[in-house]
């Protein structure tokens, strides 16, 4: 979880691949209405992510169901959104890629062919609301390089205490 930049698509698919389980880009699974209004500037409400929210809550339903877990990837931005997949009975846990504001901008101007715009980051930081204590998981620094923060959140999710 994480704003756009924070490298959840690089850091989730390759988490997968390491723990040799399914990867679900959650950016998929926006419907196209979605990524048109976005890429034209204007930010998601509840309302229009409340379809790509139950349709991310149905992969994990069914990605825990096979017993095999999975790595998915999404904002999350709001604990209500965390909750939701929480309530899937999947025994979820959130990695959350924290990055400064001035790092995630830097790197959203370099991307290319990306449909989240740098006018929305604003709205994705108004909008964030951090992993809690009380939610199961960690925040990872997302400064670093893909490879450092991979490192972290193999280390992370590893641990035996988790």
């Amino acid at each position: 979880m994480g704003v756009s930049a924070s490298g959840k698509s690089t850091v989730g698919a390759h988490l997968a691949q390491q723990l040799g389980v399914p990867f679900m880009e959650g950016d998929d699974l926006h419907p196209a209405a979605n990524r048109a209004k976005m890429a034209s500037g204007h930010p998601l409400d509840d309302a229009d992510r409340r379809p790509w929210l139950a349709a991310l809550a149905e992969w994990i339903r069914t990605t825990a169901a096979s017993g095999q877990g999975g790595v998915a990837t999404c904002s999350a931005l709001k604990r209500a959104y965390r909750d939701q997949f929480r309530r899937t009975g999947a025994d979820v846990w959130f990695v959350y890629l924290a990055l400064d504001h001035a790092v995630a901008a830097e790197r959203i101007a370099r991307r290319k062919g990306h449909f989240m715009p740098p006018q929305l980051l604003d709205s994705q930081y108004d909008t964030l609301d951090p992993l809690h204590a009380d939610e199961p998981g960690v925040t990872i620094d997302a400064s670093g390089s893909p490879e450092q923060v991979l490192a972290a959140a193999l280390r992370a999710v590893c641990e035996p205490d988790r």
